[in-house]
């Protein structure tokens, strides 16, 4: 793994560090490969049953490194933008659909493309010094990696347009009640309570984390009945778990069943 990002695993926990803390985290072409497959192994490993994604610095991750992007931009504007399907794209999608909890730890500044990669994750535990600001039209550029369609259904379609098209940054407590932030904590206790949160659940029944993640996704943009069937085929494989079965003796032993994530 790259030195601009760290990979740790301990206790089911994969933490994944963007370690560019001189550049606030921002994402050249080597960073974003190492990001891109740090993610996809944690998604990939069986060993791996919660992932905490997080930044080195005062920054979370500010988005697309802009001076790489000017020097590419002079090259080749198609070369430039591949990086959204190259990198971003599959960056995003393994975040959002891995069938495994991911808890951005933002303990600072997070925009654009950085803002929008903590907006894919399952939780994020924010600094009170933090912020986030979808900086994309600040470049005269549209969203990706997939803040069209993570921040509508965080904020709303009419919040989420006026952030896209006048982006300010957005202070940690008002993230909060936007519903952006799971969580806002003093900036020296950021990765504690983020490594709280990914050992608890790393500890439980992650197969049924992972159904619970796909069927909210399902039923973002399907139908009531089509959501009822996808229930009812994801019921069927958390039911066959190992960990049901677990959670069903356990409770009739009044004893705390204790998850094998199978």
């Amino acid at each position: 793994m790259a030195d601009n990002v760290l990979y740790d695993l301990a206790d089911g926990v994969a933490t994944i560090t963007l370690n560019r803390a001189d550049a606030m985290n921002a994402l050249d072409t080597d960073t974003k490969v190492a990001l891109r497959d740090a993610v996809l192994r944690a998604a990939e490993d069986p060993e791996v049953r919660a992932v905490v994604l997080t930044g080195t610095g005062r920054a979370f991750c500010v988005g697309q490194d802009l001076k790489q992007h000017i020097e590419l931009l002079e090259v080749s504007p198609e070369v430039t933008f591949s990086t959204v399907k190259d990198h971003y794209n599959p960056l995003v999608t393994a975040l959002a659909t891995m069938p495994k909890p991911v808890i951005a730890a933002v303990n600072g500044v997070a925009a654009g493309a950085g803002a929008a990669i903590a907006f894919a994750c399952d939780f994020r535990v924010v600094s009170e010094k933090a912020g986030f600001n979808l900086a994309f039209a600040g470049v005269a550029l549209t969203a990706d990696s997939g803040a069209s369609w993570t921040l509508p259904r965080l904020v709303g379609h009419a919040r989420a347009t006026e952030m896209l098209m006048f982006p300010e940054t957005i202070p940690a407590a008002k993230a909060l009640e936007l519903g952006l932030a799971t969580r806002v904590v003093p900036a020296e206790e950021v990765a504690a309570a983020a490594g709280e949160l990914a050992r608890r659940l790393a500890a439980g029944p992650t197969v049924a984390y992972g159904a619970i993640k796909e069927s909210l996704a399902y039923a973002a943009d399907h139908s009531i009945v089509e959501a009822l069937a996808k229930e009812d085929e994801l019921q069927l494989r958390a039911g066959q778990s190992a960990d049901h079965r677990i959670a069903v003796d356990a409770f009739l032993a009044k004893a705390k069943p204790e998850f094998t994530g199978k």
